[in-house]
């Protein structure tokens, strides 16, 4: 009556040691790191970066509790953090600007574990801490961003119009409109304030010259530097969650700086990479008037920017398009050669003004630019062959895979406002501090011992059974969260130990059931079998609706509310599991041999 088929017990026993094996390694702690990641394309990380890095920390006579090599870094642990500090600075100092140093927390599970892919969970920033930066806006590059802009879209609209004017010229923060005659100037003024109400226009005459001033309103100004703060932040959340950072604290401090708090991630180099590149696209035209020599001056009108093989070529500084027409970013290859490049599809303005550009510039070469932390790369630089509609442009250049989605990923996040500048990184320590944390693992510890202790002493057999299975739940939930790489947070916690009241919460309605029904006479074997299959009804619509109120919570809310949510989800189905099937079975190994059972030990 009170046995299950074998392959119930394997279902079970399978389930067990998988918990088992994805749980161990939380309990092998971190080792303080530092990573370093190449930045460009010609770098690579290999055997020749990981003896440079290896010999100038040996140099320096730092301890290497152990240092590796993966497909994209190199990394090298330590036993303190005052040894991983000190390592960073050494090696930003010896490697320079091309390699990102970032510090890391590695995990000192064996290489056998991790083969499985058996990672430890995460822990927030208020259990175990995470990466904390502080970026510093560049204000001033905002408000040159926006005249940049302006300046572009007063050439539009006056072109639109047919006014006649004979230039537009930026200086700073002021823009230089040149007419050939007062009334036309006058024409040109009235058709822009109707236009750009946060520009301010002030007439003036040189001469023979009618001058046209145009410059910021203090409100626009104000308006601009908020405007670059919140998109930004928004920004800066979108390539976070690209980098599927669980549960990050992104948010403004003072006027123009940000807090970025990563809690739990590991490939904190990239993470430092993609948050402290400003990705910024600009489409220009290639200044093929005058000839450039390495040394030499930049025409007026003009700058050098130099490829991805170190040449340098002449670009005009009028802007065609920004990366703020960039409805889209994606990752591909191209047709005719199958390299790496990124496909990117504009907004309607976006793509008016770049059909405009190539079917006025046939014939010329049209250079897009990446700026990356304020500097200007060319990614390439092709010869225009026909206007091109539609919105869908390609960029390729000498950049792999990698680079392409990395590309791909800062586009698609949005651009910057303004550029950012990374002022303060450090690893923080939990906010709640050491001894919180510790108090907070012992209640748990407590308040399972004090479960345990009352279940046996109350039910016996049955309640040691109970809280086997109880240890069950426990075991595979941690597993569950480690196998998805999950981040645990004071929420989270919250969240395991009402799984552990719901738990323990069905195994006592079984027990209960199984006492009524030996109260009102049954065969010991015939109580145990109504006991489960009676109370299971009970026990599938509490946990059912608790899902419900899951699954809400996890739509809907954000933040450590959605943790809360993930933890409960898990919880309700390993306690399920546990609370049914594990129990079941110990019972059924004990008692279910006996056909001639004449008690049972439930108190």
């Amino acid at each position: 009556m009170n046995q299950y088929p074998l392959w119930k017990y394997l279902l079970i026993f399978a389930a067990f040691v998988l918990g088992l094996v994805y749980t161990l390694p939380n309990f092998y702690g971190e080792s303080p790191a530092v990573q370093v990641l190449p930045l460009r394309a010609n770098l690579k990380a290999d055997a020749a970066l990981l003896k440079r890095v290896e010999d100038a920390l040996k140099a320096a006579n730092l301890k290497l509790e152990a240092i590796a090599l993966d497909a994209t870094s190199v990394k090298a642990r330590f036993n303190d953090t005052d040894s991983q500090l000190k390592a960073k600075d050494i090696l930003q100092t010896q490697l320079g600007g091309d390699y990102v140093v970032a510090l890391n927390l590695l995990s000192r599970s064996p290489q056998w574990l991790a083969g499985i892919s058996a990672l430890p969970m995460y822990l927030g920033l208020d259990l175990r801490g995470g990466v904390h930066f502080l970026l510093q806006i560049d204000m001033k590059g905002a408000l040159d961003k926006a005249m940049e802009s302006a300046a572009g879209d007063i050439r539009s609209a006056l072109r639109e119009q047919n006014i006649a004017y004979a230039g537009v010229n930026r200086d700073g923060r002021q823009l230089t409109v040149k007419f050939r005659d007062a009334e036309t100037r006058g024409k040109g003024v009235a058709e822009l304030k109707q236009r750009f109400g946060g520009l301010e226009f002030n007439d003036k005459d040189e001469g023979s010259e009618h001058l046209l001033l145009v410059t910021l309103k203090p409100v626009e100004e104000k308006r601009i530097q908020e405007s670059a703060v919140q998109q930004n932040l928004v920004t800066l959340r979108n390539r976070v969650n690209e980098l599927g950072v669980a549960e990050p604290v992104i948010q403004q401090q003072g006027m123009d700086r940000i807090v970025v708090q990563l809690p739990g991630v590991q490939d904190t180099a990239r993470a430092k990479d993609i948050l402290g590149r400003t990705a910024t696209l600009e489409v220009r035209l290639v200044d093929e008037e005058h000839h450039f020599t390495e040394g030499s001056v930049a025409p007026l009108g003009t700058e050098m920017f130099r490829d991805r093989d170190g040449t340098p070529l002449l670009v005009k500084k009028n802007v065609i398009l920004t990366g703020e027409r960039i409805n889209d970013a994606q990752p591909g290859f191209d047709s005719r050669n199958n390299e790496p490049a990124v496909h990117i599809n504009l907004d309607g303005v976006g793509a008016r003004k770049f059909k405009e550009a190539t079917r006025e510039n046939v014939g010329k070469r049209m250079a897009i630019i990446l700026f990356e932390k304020g500097k200007g790369e060319i990614v390439t630089a092709p010869v225009i062959r026909e206007e091109i509609g539609g919105g869908r442009v390609q960029i390729t250049g000498k950049m792999n895979t990698e680079e392409a989605k990395d590309t791909a990923l800062l586009l698609r996040a949005g651009a910057l406002a303004a550029p950012m500048e990374i002022v303060e990184e450090r690893t923080v320590g939990p906010s709640l501090g050491a001894d919180n944390i510790a108090r907070g693992f012992h209640s748990t510890q407590i308040g399972f011992v004090a479960i345990s202790i009352f279940m046996i002493a109350y039910y016996l057999m049955f309640g040691g059974i109970s809280v086997l299975a109880l240890g069950a739940n426990l075991l595979l939930l941690v597993a569950l969260l480690s196998m998805l790489q999950a981040t645990l947070t004071l929420p989270g916690m919250a969240g395991i130990a009402l799984t552990l009241g719901m738990a323990i919460d069905a195994n006592v309605l079984i027990n209960e059931r199984i006492r009524e029904e030996l109260r009102n006479g049954n065969t010991p074997q015939a109580s145990i079998h109504a006991g489960y299959d009676l109370a299971f009804g009970t026990i599938f619509d509490s946990n059912i609706t608790t899902l419900i109120a899951g699954i809400a919570l996890f739509m809907f809310g954000s933040g450590p509310v959605r943790g809360f949510a993930v933890v409960l989800c898990l919880g309700i189905m390993t306690s399920m599991f546990s609370a049914v099937l594990v129990s079941r079975a110990l019972v059924n190994l004990i008692y279910g041999r006996r056909p001639r059972l004449s008690k049972v030990a439930i108190g």
